[in-house]
């Protein structure tokens, strides 16, 4: 009896799912690369045999020119196995600066309870501070009473 990832496997080697493997292949390349120049990245796409990578940052499109080389180098000398069957003549790199549609949900303001109670004994020589202090405390003894 097959398992999941053996029948998933079994799907994307068909041609109708071909896709899939790309998107796979990318995943792993994508793998190779530095973390934080991960985080940079977008999206990916192959368009005629050539792998773009969508970034969002200008010093993400620097890191990875700077990276390119030694990726092609590697990719070259050991192309990983979801992408085999796959051509990739160029990998290039630009950076989009349309913003991302993200669904923006409005985070209902939660109120809490007022945990002082303004019971607390003031002991400030300063006359100044000791005033300001005890005005705090007006204000939060109001705030519970007009809350009962």
């Amino acid at each position: 009896m097959k398992n999941a990832s053996q029948i998933i496997n079994l799907l994307q080697s068909k041609p109708q799912f071909s896709k899939l493997g790309k998107f796979k292949c990318i995943k792993k390349i994508e793998s190779i690369f530095v973390p934080a120049l991960q985080r940079m990245v977008k999206f990916a796409y192959f368009k005629n045999d050539t792998l773009f990578f969508v970034l969002n940052h200008p010093a993400g499109k620097q890191e990875f020119d700077n990276n390119i080389q030694s990726i092609k180098s590697a990719l070259n000398f050991v192309k990983p196995m979801e992408c085999e069957g796959i051509l990739i003549k160029d990998i290039k790199a630009f950076v989009s600066h349309s913003l991302e549609s993200k669904n923006i949900v409005k985070v209902k303001k939660e109120f809490y309870k007022e945990k002082a109670t303004g019971n607390v004994e003031i002991n400030i020589k300063d006359e100044k501070l000791n005033t300001l202090a005890k005005s705090i405390q007006n204000i939060i003894k109001e705030k519970n009473e007009a809350k009962r």
